[in-house]
């Protein structure tokens, strides 16, 4: 007998506007020969998304760190949704659900949203209270536990695509995230950025500003390091800091100190890899402020790191940036990239020590 094959899924891959590369060179690194990546959205709708086929085990892709969320696609031969009523059709949107719905406890979905142009129209209401209806599930008012999307094939073809969420809510919504901070670093970005550390299990890894702690947990999500430090001249920053290291279960494995980042109590040339989110001068601080607070921070980065460290972070002061890495300094631009986070377009800077 011949071995059984696994089967082929058509997956899609949410990713924030910017992340595109970094969320393919995941998806190749994690399944390789399991995945075969199709097309990347081009359009200007936010977010991107990445279609690829895969053939491992679909809870697998629950792993994922640096996209925003994902989706089994069902494509359906239908010229209209009416169609989708049938009996053949209703019993195939019911397979894929179940196979959905038993990659977590079945707890874990209540009700059922589904989402489509004209969602309102008697048809798409009555299809969603009939998956609604075969499935157990309350219909919801927002997007649902089940989140079910009804569209048009993206590159025109006939029919219509049932895309259905692998996880009640999106991955970027962390479960270890129990303070939440208005501006708080989204964890697919954060995770993006430690990638760009190049990290490594012997790095001294420092959290300049550290805010609610994202960048801190994401580092330990990717492996551990030497030491994990997070600083932040703000109290309350480092409480909401250590109740989301703790939640993360990562307490023992976490420095948190309140430190001024323009004179870190480091030694010289004793950190392997630095993050931070600088302030934009949009909720916090201001931009006469940063035009004296970057320098002081680039300069006390400089000197604590390495040579050949990173020192990768993000900021919305991009004409400020772009003036002090004309300077002469200790940090050479190695890459930069324009991510789209809460509406705003900042940059990520990926900076070498000389």
């Amino acid at each position: 007998m011949k071995p059984s094959q696994s089967p082929t899924y058509v997956c899609e891959a949410e990713v924030a506007e910017g992340l595109e590369a970094i969320a393919c060179d995941e998806l190749r690194c994690r399944f390789g020969a399991h995945m075969t990546l199709r097309e990347i959205s081009a359009s200007r709708r936010a977010p991107r998304s990445i279609r690829f086929e895969y053939t491992g085990d679909l809870g697998a892709l629950l792993q994922l760190h640096t996209v925003l969320a994902v989706y089994l696609v069902h494509h359906a031969a239908v010229p209209r949704p009416r169609a989708l009523l049938g009996d053949e059709h209703v019993r195939a949107l019911l397979a894929q659900i179940a196979l959905v719905r038993s990659l977590l406890p079945s707890a874990d979905y209540r009700t059922l949203g589904l989402s489509a142009a004209g969602s309102g129209s008697p048809v798409l209401r009555r299809l969603t209270h009939e998956l609604a209806h075969h499935t157990g599930l309350a219909v919801a008012t927002d997007e649902g536990d089940l989140y079910v999307r009804l569209r048009r094939p993206p590159d025109g073809s006939e029919g219509w695509e049932v895309v259905i969420r692998l996880t009640p809510r999106p991955l970027s919504t962390r479960s270890w995230r129990v303070r939440n901070p208005q501006g708080a670093l989204n964890a697919t970005v954060a995770h993006a950025m430690v990638l760009l550390t190049r990290p490594t299990s012997r790095d001294v890894f420092l959290n300049v500003a550290c805010g609610s702690g994202t960048l801190l947990i994401e580092r330990l999500t990717w492996g551990s390091a030497r030491r994990v430090i997070g600083c932040d001249i703000s109290a309350a920053a480092l409480a909401d800091a250590s109740a989301n290291v703790a939640a993360s279960g990562h307490s023992a494995d976490v420095e948190l100190y309140r430190w001024d980042a323009r004179a870190l109590p480091l030694p010289s040339r004793s950190v392997d890899a630095l993050c931070s989110v600088l302030p934009f001068g949009h909720k916090v601080g201001s931009h006469e402020e940063n035009l004296t607070l970057y320098p002081q921070i680039l300069q006390e980065a400089a000197r604590v790191a390495k040579p050949g460290s990173k020192f990768v972070l993000l900021t919305h002061e991009i004409h400020l940036m772009s003036s002090l890495l004309e300077q002469p300094g200790g940090w050479t631009e190695e890459k930069i990239l324009r991510v789209r986070v809460g509406g705003l377009y900042p940059r990520i800077y990926v900076l070498h020590r000389r």
